[in-house]
Parts: structure tokens; sequence; C-alpha cells
């Protein structure tokens, strides 16, 4: 890999431009193609715009079908509905998440049931997720689903938890919201599962404002999904309903955002590529610095890039760096705080190690925007440079 190198400058006193964490990448292409569906008149959750993107997602994943939904959070919850999760099912899931993910089976009336992760990726640890399903199985409780999590667009081991699931004869829903365009395996995030999840939130990859995806390579699953996201309509002349229905369509403006966004995926995982790239050679000057995900990031789309800090090598106030980045106007935030830490979830039950628990308490996620310029970059190094080793410590 050809090194990447940049001049790191100190940054001026007095700062108003902010740095995202992750701000949408749009241009003159996007605005174009929004103009251009708004004035042929198909404004509403249908139209060809909308055709045209499910078509070109799921040929750039490599599935059959795709279903355009309102959000990645509405496509898991019509994922799980699917995959027939229901009232007193179980679905494995990670703990290190966001809460849309505990969210979506909550919604199915499931509970939901946490596993610890894999320090060094911050994903779904396959041998824990063994000892849960046996554990389950042995309790003659109904697991109707796994849902694994990727993690700031790293890939979960889905060789693992594809063959450990099939065991149990359980269905895997891949929550692959933060990993559009990532692979693992040589294959694409989003077509490792039963079914994956695509979020289009604003501070994704690709934005499509807010919006999601649901992808499979199973019909039956795209065709229940597409019905239940129309309100569950019944097929005749007038409005009839025979099963509890969701207004979870995405419409046809946003999915010509999404169109224009996904011709420059490639494009935007590159700039991220970069940007991980510089904090990496950073990173490796400072003794117990270490980017999360390991070096092994070819098939990562580089969403964020996470610093995890040993604090026996260098203790590091997480607290107050997140603070002076902020006084920097550098956005920073910590690592998901774990879902069995989360008061809404405290009567889960879970399956634990510590490590969610460790990278929660220890890692930091930096501004990482493909629109990130280099002396904005420059800036964060410098303000990361000023603290790490110094007063911090």
């Amino acid at each position: 890999m050809t090194e990447t190198k940049i001049t790191f400058t100190t940054p001026e006193p007095i700062i108003t431009e902010k740095i995202h964490l992750s701000s949408p990448d749009v241009g003159p292409a996007e605005e174009a193609a929004v103009m251009a569906a708004l004035r042929s008149g198909w404004v509403a959750p249908a139209g060809p715009d909308l055709n045209a993107f499910e078509a070109e997602i799921a040929q750039r994943v490599g599935v059959d079908h795709a279903v355009g939904l309102a959000s990645g959070t509405a496509a898991l919850h019509l994922g799980l509905l699917a995959l027939g999760v229901g009232p007193g099912d179980v679905v494995v899931t990670s703990t290190l998440t966001f809460a849309a993910t505990a969210n979506a089976i909550a919604y199915t009336g499931a509970e939901p049931f946490f596993i610890d992760v894999d320090p060094a990726t911050g994903n779904m640890d396959p041998e824990l997720l063994d000892i849960a399903l046996h554990v389950l199985d042995r309790g003659n409780k109904r697991v109707s689903a796994v849902l694994p999590v990727d993690l700031f667009g790293k890939a979960a081991d889905y060789t693992a938890i594809e063959e450990i699931a099939a065991g149990y004869g359980v269905p895997v829903l891949a929550d692959a919201a933060e990993a559009a365009g990532a692979y693992h395996a040589g294959r694409p995030v989003g077509s490792l599962a039963d079914a994956a999840v695509f979020s289009f939130n604003g501070n994704k990859i690709m934005t499509t404002s807010g919006g999601g995806m649901l992808l499979t390579n199973r019909a039956e699953i795209a065709k229940y999904v597409r019905y239940l996201s129309t309100q569950a309509r019944q097929p005749v002349a007038h409005y009839e309903h025979t099963d509890i229905g969701y207004n979870y369509r995405l419409s046809n403006l946003l999915a010509a955002l999404g169109r224009a966004q996904l011709e420059r995926l490639d494009e935007m995982i590159a700039s991220r590529r970069e940007t991980r790239d510089i904090y990496r050679q950073w990173a490796a000057t400072k003794p117990g610095v270490e980017i999360l995900g390991g070096a092994n990031d070819a098939e990562d789309n580089c969403w964020l890039t996470s610093l995890v800090f040993d604090q026996s090598k260098n203790p590091v106030a997480v607290e107050v760096l997140i603070e002076i980045l902020a006084q920097h106007q550098i956005e920073a935030r910590r690592v998901w705080k774990p879902m069995h830490l989360q008061p809404v979830f405290s009567d889960a039950r879970s399956l634990l190690t510590g490590s969610a628990e460790e990278l929660f308490a220890n890692g930091v996620m930096l501004p990482s925007g493909s629109n990130m310029t280099a002396p904005q970059l420059a800036r964060v190094i410098s303000v990361l440079d000023d603290c790490i080793g110094g007063r911090l410590s």
C-alpha cells in the first residue's frame, strides 16, 4: 500500500469551522438527480428512480432482491418480521451497537439476548454465539433470528456466524447499516445472510438523507417486506387490509439522491480509507493507541475510524479528550454504549466477557467523512498530538 503523507499544522487559537464526525458528501451530481426526479412528477414513495435504485443496489451487492425503505431501522423491523420473529421469541444480537438494532427487536415483541464482542473488531464473538444458542436451545427458548452488526463498516465474521446459526436452524439477518460497500471473505456485505439491511441516514457512507434498504436472495422475504411497507394493502380495487402494515417505503426523490451517491460509493470509500491511513500512521507513533478493527481492513468501507487506548501503556482521559476536541470545533464521540448497559434494556439477558465495556470506556470515534479536507484532518491530528502524551496522561 502506498503511504499517504500529509503535513500537520497547529490549529489557530480561534476556530469557527466545525469538523463533523461524518457529514453528508453531496454535490452537483446529487443535486441534478434530485431536481430531475422532482421535475418528473414522481414525488411519492413510488416511481422510476426508486425502482432503478433497488435494481442497482441489488446488482452491486449481488442479490436478487432489494426493497427501498424509509430507514435502516424500518428495514431491520420488517426483516425480522419476514423471518417470523414475534412475541415470546428470542433474537441474539451484539451488545455493541446503536440502539436501533435492539429497538427493532423490541418492536416485534421478541426479547433481545445480547452477546459480547471480539475486542479486536468490536463485532459479534462467534464463540459466544455458539454458547448462547446452545444454552437457549437447552432452555427450550425459541431463537427466531441471529442479528450480527457490522460495526463502523467492518463486516462481522459471517463465515463462522452463518455456520453456527445453521447448526441450530436459526436464520441470520445482517445489520449492515454501517457497512455499504464493504466485503467479507471476498463477498459483498449485504449478500452474507438470509437478509441484510443498509442505512442511508445522513451520516452514513452514502446517504439518501433518510432511508434504508433490505437485501435478500429469498423472494418470499422481499415480497413480504414490500407488502408490509406499503400498509399491507391487499391487491384489490378498494382499500382492504388483513394484516397490520407500515408506512415504510422510500420516496422516489430520495432514491434519486441514492442513485447519484451509489455511483460515487467507491470514490467515497477510497477517501475514507486515505483518512484512516493518516490516523493509522499517527497512532503508530503513540504507544498504547490502536485503530479499532486491526490492520486487516482491506475489505472494510472505513466508515468511521475509532482509536482505542490501552490505559496501561498510555493512560488517557477519554471524556477530557472529547471535550478538548470539541473546544477546537472537532466532533468526536465514544464508541457505542453497549446495549446491556442501557437502562431501557436493563432486564435483557446477556452473555458477556467485558470486551464491549472496555471498548466503550477506551474508544473514541474520530471525524472520518469523505469530504473532510486535508487541512481539517491536519487540525484533528494536531489537537490529538497536543493531547496524547501531554496533559491528558
